[in-house]
């Protein structure tokens, strides 16, 4: 049988867990992220299109990193009709 004490241990265990994942799930959504990746995906494509020489590379990257960009605008959209008619079934 557990003690108040194995009880008062587990409980911290679960409410030290809770935090962590909140944290993670609030750095996935947050918009720290999603500028972050959108600017090493605009500097990634700006130095491989650098790289093979492709006239105006840094005007060029523009492009990958607005779709990356939209991709991470539009996905929550998606999920939610993904969870609304193919998941919930």
């Amino acid at each position: 049988m557990a003690t108040l004490k194995d009880i008062d241990g587990r409980l911290k265990k679960i409410e030290e867990r809770n935090r962590r994942v909140e944290s993670q799930k609030a750095w996935e959504t947050s918009i720290s992220r999603r500028a972050l990746l959108v600017l090493f995906t605009y500097l990634a494509a700006g130095f491989y299109l650098q790289a093979i020489r492709v006239s105006e590379p840094w005007l060029n990257a523009i492009m990958p990193a607005a779709a990356f960009m939209f991709s991470t605008l539009s996905l929550p959209f998606f999920r939610k009709l993904w969870q609304s008619f193919i998941y919930n079934k």
